[in-house]
C-alpha cells in the first residue's frame, strides 16, 4: 500500500489476484479490460509494447495525485505484467452514448448540462492542484466515462497529462477538440482544456460530431480551426450558455475563462435544478408565458446493449425547436426543465 502526497491510497497489486474478463476498449496507450479484483468490477489498462511505458508512467504518476468524484479512481498497479487497476465505468463512454448506432439513447438538456458541469468540476480540480497543477490535454467524450446509471461523469485517460509548468510543443490530443495553440506548436497553458470543454458542450447539446462536415484528415480540421472555424451556433440556445461556450473556444487563450469560472458559471445556470428539483414542477406557468408554439415531445425509448450486457430505459426527449428568444430567463428554465434528478438515464441489469 502506497500513500501519495495527496493522501490517496493505492496498492501494488499481484496480477494473480485479478480475474480478467474481456477487452472493453483502448486508451491513449494500451488496451482496457474489464476484470474482477477483491470481488468488485475494475478496469485493467495494460501496455502492449515498451514504447508505451512512458505514457503508462505518466498516467500512474498523475492518477496517484488525484482524488475527486469526477475523476476515475486508481486502485493500484501491477509490475508483471505492467498494468493499472482502476475504477470500472459500467455505462461506457460519453462518446458511445452520444454517437452510438440506432436506436440511440435519448437524454435531456439537463443531462447534457450536468455532464458538462461535472467535467468542469473535475478539470477545475486538476488545474487547482498544488504544488503543480495538471493539464489534461486530451479532453473529449471518449475520455469521459459514465457511472451510476449514466448520471455521474468521470474523467479518464491521463496518458497525455502534464504539469502546468511544462510547456509542450508536440501535438498530443485529438484534432476536433484540440486548441489551436496546441497544434500550432505554440507554448500553451491550462486554457487548452477550456477550449476542449467548449467543444464538448456544443457536442452534447447538438449530439453531432464537431467538424464532421469538414471531412478529410485531422489536418483539414486543424487548418479550419486555425483559420477561425468553429462549430455553428445552436438555434434557440439560451444566451448565457452560448456566451460561455463561445468564450471557451476563443482563439486567444487569454480571452477564455478559467475552468474555475466555467465551473462557477455552470453551477449558477444549473442552480434551479441543483438546489430544488421540485421547483421544476412549478415552472409551467413561466414556461407557458413564453407562448411556446411547439409542445415538448415525451418519448420513452428502450434499447438492448449486447456489448455490455445491459439494457437502458431513457425518458424524455426534448425537441429543441420550441426554444424562443423571448424572455431569456424563461428560456433557460425551459432548457433545464426536465431534470436529471426527475428523469435519469437508468441502466438496468439484463435478466
Amino acid at each position: 500500500m502506497v500513500e501519495t502526497p495527496t493522501g490517496c491510497l493505492f496498492e501494488d497489486i499481484q496480477f494473480k489476484d485479478i480475474q480478467v474478463e474481456a477487452a472493453v476498449g483502448r486508451g491513449t496507450f494500451g488496451v482496457v479490460f474489464k476484470a474482477v479484483w477483491k470481488g468488485k468490477d475494475v478496469a485493467i489498462k495494460s501496455i502492449e509494447s515498451e514504447n508505451e511505458r512512458n505514457a503508462f508512467l505518466v498516467e500512474l504518476r498523475q492518477l496517484s495525485r488525484v482524488n475527486h468524484p469526477n475523476i476515475v479512481k486508481l486502485y493500484g498497479s501491477c509490475n508483471n505484467p505492467v498494468c493499472l487497476v482502476m475504477e470500472y465505468a459500467e455505462c461506457g463512454s460519453l462518446y458511445n452514448l452520444l454517437h452510438s448506432a440506432d436506436p440511440q439513447a435519448q437524454y435531456t438538456a439537463s443531462h447534457a448540462m450536468s455532464w458538462c458541469l461535472q467535467c468542469a468540476q473535475g478539470v477545475a480540480y486538476l488545474h487547482a492542484m498544488k504544488p503543480k497543477a495538471l493539464i489534461h490535454r486530451d479532453l473529449k467524450p471518449l475520455n469521459l466515462l459514465l457511472v451510476a446509471q449514466g448520471t455521474v461523469l468521470k474523467i479518464c485517460d491521463f496518458g497525455t497529462a502534464c504539469d502546468i509548468q511544462t510547456y509542450m510543443t508536440n501535438n498530443k490530443g485529438s484534432a476536433a477538440w484540440m486548441a489551436p495553440e496546441v497544434f500550432e506548436g505554440s507554448n500553451y497553458s491550462e486554457k487548452c482544456d477550456v477550449f476542449s470543454w467548449g467543444i464538448i458542450l456544443w457536442e452534447v447539446i447538438t449530439r453531432k460530431k464537431p467538424f464532421d462536415e469538414i471531412g478529410g484528415s485531422a489536418f483539414c480540421i486543424m487548418w479550419a480551426v486555425h483559420r477561425g472555424t468553429r462549430p455553428p451556433l445552436i438555434k434557440g440556445l439560451p444566451k448565457p450558455i452560448e456566451i460561455l461556450m463561445t468564450r471557451c473556444w476563443d482563439k486567444e487563450p487569454t480571452q477564455r475563462p478559467s475552468m474555475e469560472e466555467v465551473k462557477n458559471t455552470m453551477s449558477h445556470l444549473m442552480k434551479p435544478v441543483l438546489n430544488d428539483p421540485n421547483k421544476l414542477n412549478q415552472d409551467q406557468a413561466l414556461i407557458t408565458s413564453v407562448s411556446v408554439k411547439k409542445q415538448i415531445k415525451l418519448t420513452f425509448v428502450t434499447d438492448t446493449n449486447r456489448h455490455r450486457g445491459c439494457r437502458y430505459l431513457i425518458a424524455f426527449k426534448i425537441n429543441q425547436d420550441h426554444y424562443m428568444n423571448k424572455a431569456k430567463a424563461a428560456c433557460l428554465h425551459m432548457f433545464l426543465q426536465h431534470s436529471a434528478y426527475n428523469c435519469s438515464i437508468r441502466y438496468l441489469c439484463a435478466a
